[in-house]
Parts: C-alpha cells; sequence; structure tokens
C-alpha cells in the first residue's frame, strides 16, 4: 500500500516516514502543498496523510483540487489545528479523518488501517489493483 505524506515539520515528517515504512507501507514524503499536489495527480496512491499548514498551497487547497479533479483517494489530515471550526472544514472539505497533533502513532496507524479497509472498495482502488 502506497501512502503520501505531506509535512513540512522535518522531525514530524521522518517518524511518519519510519513508522509507517515499518508497519509495512511503501511512503513518499513531501514538505509543501504544491509538491503534495503534484505526487498526488503524478501517482496513484491508496491514502494521503495532509498537514494543514505548508508552504506553497495549504492542505485546504491540496484537498479542494484533489477533490475537484474527482480523485476518490482517502485523505487524512493531521494537524496541530484542533480548533471545531478547522475539524468540520477538513471534513467538509472531503477529508476522511482528521487527527490532531500531538497524537499517539499507534492511534494514527489505527486510522491508518481503518482508511485503508474503507478504500479498498472503491472504485479508483479497484482500478489500482488491477494495474
Amino acid at each position: 500500500m502506497r501512502i503520501l505524506v505531506a509535512e513540512d515539520e522535518p522531525k514530524t515528517g521522518t517518524y511518519l516516514q519510519q513508522g509507517l515504512v515499518e508497519a509495512g507501507f511503501s511512503v513518499d514524503r513531501v514538505v509543501t502543498g504544491t509538491d503534495a499536489l503534484h505526487q498526488a495527480f503524478g501517482d496513484n496512491y491508496d491514502l494521503l496523510i495532509l498537514d494543514v499548514m505548508m508552504p506553497g498551497l495549504d492542505g485546504w487547497e491540496v484537498i479542494r483540487m484533489v477533490r475537484a479533479a474527482g480523485k476518490a483517494v482517502p485523505v487524512l489530515f493531521l494537524t496541530a489545528r484542533d480548533g471545531v471550526d478547522d475539524r468540520v472544514k477538513g471534513l467538509e472539505l472531503g477529508a476522511d479523518d482528521y487527527l490532531v497533533k500531538p497524537f499517539a502513532f499507534s492511534e494514527l496507524l489505527a486510522r491508518v488501517r481503518s482508511l485503508l479497509r474503507r478504500g479498498n472498495s472503491s472504485p479508483q482502488q479497484k482500478h489500482h489493483k488491477d494495474q
């Protein structure tokens, strides 16, 4: 399973990438929203993990463009923005889950696995598997 992590904080990005690789996932990491958008459109990912506040495009804009293009890839926001309005905004823009920093890696991993289980039934995932 391929995961794209878009996180501009180096320590958090490395921690996420390392932990997800150790859990058996293939992980690409980018540090800007612009790079996240290019990667999301250029490759088939099973999950996107997006920070909200990133250089270039923010996570809100990335998910807006991904959803506008009809991509059904599951998206998990991982961000320090913990207000109810922020969580509602992320979910209404099309995120499948929203986790606030700081977080326990075990919870993140459980959410990732849950999203991937649900994502396996989407048409995009079926097409990806058939390739």
